[in-house]
C-alpha cells in the first residue's frame, strides 16, 4: 500500500512540476528582469573601436531563466529578429538533428560511418560515435586565419574543398586509430552531415533539419547553407536569431523534451553530455562531449570554467559565438559576438551572469 502511495505521490509531483514549466509559444514570455547589470554589461558591451576590430564586441546577449527572458540586449546591426552566423555552434545543431534521426531508429552510434557515406571506405573503422567525438583519427589541421597555409578547414571552406566538403575530408590520411584520440575537426562534423543524407534518405534530407528540429521547436527563420553538393555545412554555416537558438538550449536543458514531446531520446542527450574518454585536458579550454562542450574536471585538471557549475555545457563558435546551458540554475544564455583578438573569456561572462541572476 505504502509503495503504491509513494508512486502515486511521485507521479503527482512530476505532473505539477511539468504543468508549472514555462515553454515559449510563438514568442518567449518575459520574466522578472535582472536588476543589477552594471558589471555584466561592463564586460559584455565595453566601448570598442570597430576600425581596429580589437577587444570584445557583443552583438547579442540573451538570458533565459526557467523558460522566460530575464535579460536581452543587442548591438550594432543585430536585432531580436536577426539570423546571426553561428559558426561552429552549427556542429551542436547538427548533433541535435541527428538525435531526432537516432530516435527514429535510423542508425546506431556504433554503425560504421562508411555505411552511410561510402567515400569513407578509405577509413572503414570510423564509427558514427567517433565523428561525434571529433575522434575520427583523420589527419586534420583546424587552423584559422593565423595559419591559413596549413589549414585543412580554410581549404575545405574556401578553396579546393569547398564544393564537396565531406569528400575533401574523407580523402585525408589517418593519424590515429578511430575512437582513440581527440582532434577537433570541422571535417568530422561535415562527414556527419553527409552521412545524414543517406540516414534519412535524399528525399527527406533538404528539409530534414526544419521538419525534425526547427519546426517542432517553433524556430521559423533558420538558414543553413549547403556546399555545391547539397550537403549542409554542419561545421559552420547555420544562422539563427538569439531567441531561436535559445530554444535549442532549452530543449537540451530539459533532457531533450519539448513540452510533452520527447524530441531527443534521453540516452542521446546523455551521450552528448558525456566527456570523451580519450580527451587530454590540456588540449582545449573545454571538454568535448558529443559535438557539445562540457565544463567537466578531467585528467586531474579543474573545470574549464571554474566560476560556473560543473553541469554547465555549451555550443561554441568562432569569434565568440556561444550557447551556454546551466541546468542546475535553469539558465540558457546566448551570446553572439565578433571578437577578432581572442580576448573574450567564457568563464568571465558566466561569472558575471551568475552574479547578476543570483539573489
Amino acid at each position: 500500500m505504502f509503495k503504491g502511495l509513494s508512486l502515486f505521490l511521485l507521479l503527482i509531483s512530476f505532473t505539477v512540476q511539468a504543468s508549472n514549466e514555462q515553454w515559449p509559444g510563438e514568442q518567449w514570455s518575459v520574466g522578472p528582469q535582472i536588476k543589477v547589470i552594471k558589471d555584466l554589461e561592463a564586460y559584455a558591451f565595453p566601448p570598442r573601436d570597430d576600425n581596429t576590430r580589437q577587444g570584445i564586441r557583443t552583438d547579442a546577449l540573451l538570458i533565459i531563466r526557467d523558460g522566460q527572458i530575464i535579460y536581452e540586449r543587442y548591438a550594432g546591426p543585430t536585432s531580436a529578429q536577426t539570423p546571426h552566423l553561428t559558426w561552429s555552434i552549427s556542429k551542436s545543431l547538427m548533433a541535435a538533428v541527428l538525435g531526432v534521426a537516432y530516435g527514429e531508429g535510423l542508425f546506431k552510434l556504433e554503425d560504421p560511418a562508411a555505411k552511410f557515406y561510402p567515400p569513407l571506405a578509405k577509413h572503414p573503422e570510423i564509427k558514427i560515435a567517433d565523428l561525434l567525438h571529433w575522434a575520427s583519427g583523420i589527419d586534420w589541421q583546424e587552423d584559422y586565419e593565423y595559419a591559413p597555409l596549413k589549414s585543412s578547414v580554410v581549404a575545405m571552406l574556401y578553396t579546393r574543398g569547398h564544393r564537396d566538403m565531406a569528400a575533401f575530408t574523407a580523402e585525408h590520411d589517418s593519424y590515429a586509430t578511430p575512437g582513440q584520440a581527440f582532434r577537433y575537426s570541422s571535417g568530422d562534423s561535415n562527414l556527419l552531415a553527409a552521412a545524414l543524407k543517406n540516414i534519412v534518405g535524399p528525399q527527406r534530407y533538404p528539409d530534414y533539419p526544419w521538419a525534425a528540429l526547427f519546426e517542432p521547436l517553433g524556430i521559423r527563420h533558420a538558414v543553413w547553407e549547403t556546399d555545391a553538393n547539397g550537403t549542409f555545412v554542419a561545421s559552420s554555416y547555420a544562422y539563427l536569431s538569439a531567441r531561436d537558438l535559445a530554444r535549442v538550449g532549452l530543449l537540451m536543458a530539459r533532457d531533450g523534451r519539448w513540452d510533452d514531446q520527447q524530441l531527443l531520446p534521453k540516452d542521446w542527450v546523455a551521450f552528448n553530455l558525456t566527456p570523451f574518454k580519450g580527451y587530454k585536458a590540456h588540449q582545449d579550454e573545454a571538454v568535448p562531449g558529443g559535438q557539445w562542450w562540457l565544463n567537466r574536471a578531467v585528467d586531474g585538471a579543474e573545470s574549464p570554467w571554474p566560476e560556473a557549475p560543473p553541469d554547465t555545457f555549451a555550443a561554441l563558435g568562432h569569434w565568440g559565438q556561444a550557447l551556454y546551458v546551466i541546468p542546475s540554475e535553469k539558465l540558457v544564455i546566448v551570446r553572439y559576438g565578433d571578437d577578432r583578438d581572442g580576448s573574450y573569456r567564457h568563464n568571465e561572462l558566466l561569472k558575471r551572469v551568475l552574479k547578476a541572476v543570483r539573489p
